[in-house]
């Protein structure tokens, strides 16, 4: 697919030597490449570092996107006359549409050029989102309409682009990139929710939020294409091993009100963070004297979280300060799992096939997940509402009480990660064995390519250490 790169540097990304007999693909043949003899393919160290820190750049981007519209969601609600389970259903539309895409991006970026596909998702997304900010209120259909482009358009973004790192590097490097582009998840979050709710106070127009975001989005654009390589698949496994508006309030009024939504935002950046760090460090550890140290840590890290949600809901209306303590706990232990899930999925999968992986991931992730969540709790809130008096505390009770489900959600999920530890050496095995999947080949439609099946391909050769 990629055409070969030669680059006279003495290392590829990861390190190492690239060996002296190595053959080029048949560039202009038009047959498969030789099964046993997969193109060579090299990188500079620095372009690596570089390509993975536009797309961590860019990740943050992506993130911020998901969540800008929760920074000025009153607003959002005032201006298009809609009650809370029509709020929530904005978030799932966006999701929606979100996985519906994803195994199609992922399809694509298994095939054709991933560049371009992710190219195409940029492009979408901020078209779309800055299309939105001059809807009229009448047309609040249209604005639902926008949200679900812009979840296609991030599909691209969240399928493709750690497959690309995975063909970067390998090995412990792998795990640490992955760490680090996993951080800009819950960063991407919480600065999209701060700079919502920032910009409309600036402003007093929460429409400018989504007019910022398409000049951040253009800048990662021309970076993409001008620094970040397409490898081929697998590239980064060793050589001869398997492929792999309204009234404005006083200055100290608003300082007050973006303290607020600041604290809820840093808290999700620095737990985030920290999150992300601790269970991708604790996992290349830990992983080294246990083989099933990724979903014990995943399962772990849910189990403690669940409780400090929980807390953090029922302190919230009796004492702020406890709450925010173990919303922060909660989020540091959710956040473990970033980086950890996907290098799960890494290891488990041919790299011919993680595109695809990748899209199937994140389907049934949403849609067990954030794709009708919102649109639920919102729902129950509603209904909870619709009995009780209508007052402000009833309104804080509803929501509080709709939310209580993500708990026993948290808590499946850590049972779910218990049942992977069990399975997880055995789906190792099996993607590492000789014959599993096929090299990446610039012809990848030729006549018999079609015709062979996910594990069908190579034969490894063992390499000495």
């Amino acid at each position: 697919m990629s055409a070969e790169s030669r680059d006279p540097a003495p290392e590829g990304p990861q390190g190492w030597p690239l060996g002296s007999g190595g053959h080029s693909g048949n560039s202009g043949s038009g047959q498969c490449p030789p099964p046993t003899m997969p193109a060579p393919w090299s990188l500079p160290r620095w372009r690596a570092y570089v390509a993975a820190a536009v797309l961590c750049y860019t990740n943050l981007l992506n993130y911020m996107n998901w969540f800008i519209i929760a920074g000025v969601l009153l607003d959002v609600q005032k201006f298009f006359q809609i009650s809370d389970n029509h709020a929530g259903l904005l978030q799932t539309v966006f999701i929606g549409c979100l996985l519906l895409s994803a195994p199609v991006f992922g399809y694509l970026g298994d095939r054709h050029s991933r560049k371009a596909t992710l190219s195409f998702g940029i492009l979408l997304w901020s078209g779309a989102g800055l299309s939105s900010s001059f809807i009229s209120p009448q047309y609040s259909w249209l604005f639902f309409l926008s949200r679900g482009v812009v979840g296609t358009g991030t599909a691209s973004y969240s399928t493709i682009a750690p497959t690309i790192l995975g063909d970067l590097f390998v090995k412990d490097q792998r795990t640490r990139v992955l760490a680090i582009f996993y951080i800009f998840i819950p960063v991407g979050s919480g600065l999209g929710y701060v700079l919502g709710s920032a910009v409309k106070e600036l402003t007093g127009n929460w429409r400018w939020a989504l007019r910022i975001m398409p000049c951040l989005e253009a800048v990662a654009l021309v970076l993409l294409i001008v620094l970040v390589p397409d490898p081929p698949r697998g590239a980064a496994e060793k050589q001869g091993e398997l492929a792999m508006g309204g009234l404005r309030s006083s200055w100290s009024e608003d300082v007050r009100y973006l303290g607020r939504n600041l604290i809820f935002g840093a808290l999700t950046v620095v737990t985030g963070i920290i999150g992300v760090v601790l269970g991708a460090e604790a996992s290349r550890r830990y992983k080294k004297v246990n083989s099933r140290a990724e979903p014990l840590i995943c399962a772990s890290s849910l189990l403690a979280a669940a409780p400090c949600l929980y807390l953090a809901l029922i302190l919230a209306p009796t004492t702020l300060l406890a709450s925010y303590v173990f919303l922060a706990l909660g989020e540091l232990f959710l956040s473990c799992n970033w980086a950890v899930v996907a290098d799960i999925l890494l290891s488990v999968v041919v790299p011919r096939c993680r595109g695809t992986a990748e899209a199937l991931q994140i389907t049934v992730g949403h849609i067990l997940g954030d794709a009708g969540s919102p649109y639920l709790t919102g729902l129950i809130s509603s209904a909870l509402r619709a009995r009780r008096p209508d007052s402000y505390l009833q309104r804080f009770l509803s929501l509080q009480q709709s939310f209580l489900c993500c708990v026993f959600a948290i808590v499946l999920g850590a049972g779910c990660f218990l049942m992977v530890a069990l399975h997880l050496e055995r789906d190792q095995a099996q993607a590492q064995q000789p014959g599993t999947g096929t090299p990446d080949g610039k012809h990848v439609d030729c006549k018999d390519g079609e015709s062979q099946s996910l594990l069908s391909g190579t034969r490894a050769s063992t390499e000495n250490p």
